[in-house]
């Protein structure tokens, strides 16, 4: 099992660990309330090095991002990130990730932990077709990068005080290289994903207990608190947004997934992996969609549970499902058949072979 260059700070602060995508990672601290109530109302730091990262270079870098993802490349420019999936070819997702633009000729891919080198082994698979070279044009850094997302409505206000440079005028989803805490070239992007708001940070590993230590300790009067895994899943949930491995995965469609947003038909766009599958789905029709709920009675779906309709029948499965700590509700996402995805659909939860009613809502729940 994998360490971060954190693992040791968990630990002496008495995190509760656990095994995360091939990692020992902090599943929480203080606790799983308290911890996300911080994030909501001031600001909390997690440990996110477990994520990859893939450097992509070179004159044909821009058109295999264009081809190998669902999203528009020509709408980045130097500064900006994007959210994006990688299709399978048989109509699934790979992953989702998020694509930092430096220039046309060099982008930064920010992968999920559990998919790293199944997204690696993906995108190589391309380099010949664009003439590309796995570790010159591809190359593989995230043995070797530390990640720590700061997330929280005064999580920039804490970080400009370490920062060489202005961060508090960024827009959502642009990023900067800057030196923050006296280290240098740290890339710190206003992306994130618990829906409060705050900054991401790369940096290479040797540096990160440093930035660690700095952020913490000019933290304290911001109210920071480190969070574990447990938090950022309730977190994420709350806000609607989709996790890889439950809410998607190999075998759902982008569209099916609610990801129409990110998956762009327009000439700029041209073609990409599964455009036409995804193209002649859209034109036919979903026979199902991931759905955000919450339930009228009382109980917590849990990932894999039965939704059925009121005789019983099964007509999909939750993918996530939780106590909201903010809202203060059993709520949770699912696949469901038409015609039930539609908003104010009466679906059922099957919890240990009972029925409790539920209702089909818009995300996010808060």
């Amino acid at each position: 099992m994998k360490e971060t260059v954190f693992t040791q700070k968990h630990i002496a602060l008495g995190a509760k660990m656990a095994p995360f995508a091939g990692f020992n990672m902090p599943i929480e601290y203080s606790g799983l309330i308290k911890e996300h109530t911080a994030v909501r109302e001031s600001a909390g730091i997690f440990d996110v090095s477990h994520m990859g990262e893939i450097w992509v270079f070179g004159p044909h870098a821009k058109a295999l991002l264009q081809y190998i993802t669902t999203n528009d490349i020509d709408a980045l420019y130097p500064g900006r990130a994007q959210y994006t999936c990688l299709p399978n070819g048989r109509g699934g997702i790979v992953d989702d990730l998020i694509i930092y633009c430096f220039s046309d000729t060099e982008y930064l891919l920010g992968v999920n932990a559990a998919n790293t080198d199944k997204d690696w082994n993906h995108i190589c698979s391309f380099a010949d077709k664009f003439g590309m070279k796995v570790d010159v044009d591809l190359v593989n850094t995230s043995d070797d990068t530390c990640q720590l997302a700061i997330q929280g409505p005064r999580a920039l206000e804490l970080m400009q005080t370490l920062c060489s440079g202005d961060i508090m005028s960024m827009h959502t989803y642009t990023f900067k290289q800057l030196t923050v805490a006296g280290v240098e070239h740290v890339l710190l992007a206003t992306t994130g994903y618990t829906g409060s708001g705050g900054c991401e940070i790369y940096a290479t590993n040797a540096d990160g207990p440093k930035l660690w230590d700095a952020i913490m300790k000019a933290g304290e009067s911001y109210g920071i608190v480190p969070v574990g895994l447990g938090a950022r899943d309730t977190l994420r949930l709350e806000k609607g947004y989709l996790l890889y491995g439950n809410d998607m995965d190999d075998t759902t469609s982008p569209l099916e997934a609610g990801l129409g947003w990110i998956t762009k038909f327009d000439e700029s766009k041209g073609d990409f992996i599964d455009r036409e599958f995804l193209l002649r789905q859209k034109a036919e029709g979903l026979k199902r969609k991931l759905v955000a709920f919450e339930l009228e009675d009382r109980g917590i779906a849990r990932h894999g549970y039965p939704i059925c309709d009121a005789n019983g029948n099964q007509i999909g499965h939750v993918t996530s499902g939780t106590m909201g700590p903010t809202v203060k509700k059993a709520i949770g996402m699912g696949y469901v058949a038409a015609p039930f995805f539609a908003l104010g659909s009466e679906i059922f939860i099957n919890v240990r072979d009972r029925l409790l009613k539920a209702k089909v809502v818009k995300a996010p729940f808060c």
